[in-house]
This record gives C-alpha cells, sequence and structure tokens, in this order.
C-alpha cells in the first residue's frame, strides 16, 4: 500500500463525511461550512490527481467565495433571536 493511496482514501473519505455532515446538519450555518470543507477535499482531491488549475478554481470558488457567500446571506437572513440560541 503507497502512501499515495492512503492520503487519497483518506480525501475521498473526508469529502464523504464533511458531504453527509452537510446534510444532516440541521443548524444552516454548520451545513454551509461542512460544504466548505468539502469544498476543500474536493480542491485537495483536485491536487492528488495532478490538475492545479482545477484545484485553485475549486479553491477559489468552491471552498473561500461561495462559503463566503452563503455565510453572509445565512447571517443577514436570520432573524436575532435565533443568533442568540
Amino acid at each position: 500500500m503507497s502512501a499515495v493511496f492512503v492520503l487519497n482514501t483518506i480525501i475521498v473519505i473526508g469529502i464523504l463525511v464533511t458531504a453527509v455532515c452537510a446534510v444532516v446538519f440541521e443548524n444552516t450555518l454548520s451545513s454551509v461550512l461542512a460544504l466548505g470543507s468539502c469544498g476543500a477535499f474536493v480542491a485537495l482531491e483536485f491536487i492528488m490527481l495532478q490538475a492545479p488549475d482545477v484545484a485553485i478554481a475549486e479553491a477559489a470558488v468552491g471552498a473561500v467565495l461561495s462559503t463566503t457567500i452563503f455565510v453572509i446571506a445565512v447571517k443577514k437572513t436570520t432573524p436575532k433571536q435565533e443568533e442568540e440560541r
């Protein structure tokens, strides 16, 4: 078993776990953060597949930009009573 295979397996498991967490979490902000971490794992997978251009695009858009937009949208649309809980 090579180190590349083990690392690739860990990344794929990370993708699956964070994707399931994004669906299962009831708190919207937690789901958005899990989705952002899923995007980070996908960017790592693209690096492992030797596609750095796609990895940079996925990291910028999938992990950072969309997560930031979702967090801002959730914060602006959530009533103040729910934020204090």
